[in-house]
């Protein structure tokens, strides 16, 4: 009896060890907490553990937040980020302040912050903004938390802002810019993702090729929906195996190459 239990100890033992040393995907940017993913939570989180796939929630505004952060205590490959998307910026930052100070132990980053003028209507929606998203970034800096930005028409006016700021540990993410805004985004050290869109985007690619290995990461923006080959689905955390497989040809890299070189990046962007 002895002996049988001495045997499933190091089974289990070994199983233990096999599993740290497999390799994680990771999606650097993706929505889960938004209502479109409710229904199929359950099957979501499911296909995670399946998948081997951490995900990186962002949060687009204070309620959001707090969905996010009970999303992430039912799986803990919920990674979750809170934060006011620039679309929100009219709601104001004191309730966001107060859950981030509350909460700084149990979040992995803050986002999905940034700048964007397609939100702007009025004279004072720039500037509070801008403001909502300084004092994010100081609440990044102020408990070391990495930061997911959206940049959208505005990488300009994010580089000056972040000029002030730590970009070790910022991700760019969806990144849209020219050739010349990405070497100015390797420059400052910061991270930039691609998603779904490059499988079919040759510009996308073309970027890729263009962005140092250490600075790549992936995502998919769920629920954005995609065209072409993903025939205007919404995006599923699924798709990243992918996206994954796209970069891999770009690079010129095995899909396990490029995964290992992923799960690096992604855990330098977390501080893990």
């Amino acid at each position: 009896m002895s002996e049988k239990i001495s045997l499933r100890n190091r089974f289990i033992q070994t199983i233990s060890i096999i599993d740290k040393e497999m390799t994680w995907y990771f999606d650097s940017h993706i929505h889960l907490s938004d209502p479109a993913y409710v229904s199929d939570m359950e099957f979501t989180l499911k296909q995670m553990e399946y998948l081997k796939i951490k995900a990186c929630c962002v949060s687009m505004d204070y309620k959001n937040s707090l969905q996010t952060l009970d999303l992430a205590e039912k799986s803990n490959l919920v990674l979750p980020f809170i934060g006011i998307h620039p679309e929100c910026a009219n709601e104001g930052i004191e309730n966001i302040s107060n859950l981030i100070e509350s909460k700084h132990d149990c979040i992995y980053g803050i986002g999905e912050i940034g700048l964007d003028p397609t939100y702007v209507n009025q004279n004072d929606d720039a500037k509070k903004q801008n403001q909502i998203f300084e004092t994010l970034l100081s609440y990044a800096e102020k408990f070391n938390k990495p930061v997911s930005i959206h940049s959208r028409k505005s990488l300009d006016d994010v580089f000056q802002v972040m000029t002030s700021y730590d970009t070790k540990h910022a991700l760019l993410h969806w990144f849209d810019g020219s050739k010349k805004q990405l070497q100015r985004a390797m420059d400052m050290g910061f991270f930039v993702s691609y998603g779904p869109v490059m499988i079919y985007a040759n510009d996308k690619q073309a970027l890729l090729s263009k962005t140092d290995e250490s600075q790549i990461l992936v995502e998919t923006d769920g629920p954005v929906r995609f065209s072409k080959c993903f025939e205007m689905k919404s995006g599923q955390i699924s798709f990243i195996p992918s996206v994954i497989f796209c970069a891999s040809k770009v690079l010129g890299k095995s899909f396990d190459e490029m995964t290992s070189l992923l799960e690096k990046n992604s855990n330098s962007f977390l501080g893990i």
